[in-house]
């Protein structure tokens, strides 16, 4: 995956994240955690 990859996945399963808030779906914690893993997960892909 070049880094240009990484970044669109991360900023889709971000967007992801904020609309789920958004709805209603998952609480401010929630929402947190998941975006660290997808922080990570860039960092990894980037390394």
């Amino acid at each position: 995956m070049t880094d240009s990859d990484a970044v669109e996945t991360f900023l889709d399963r971000a967007d992801d994240v904020f609309t789920d808030y958004e709805e209603g779906y998952v609480d401010p914690d929630a929402a947190l955690v998941t975006l660290e893993h997808h922080v990570e997960t860039l960092r990894e892909a980037t390394e």
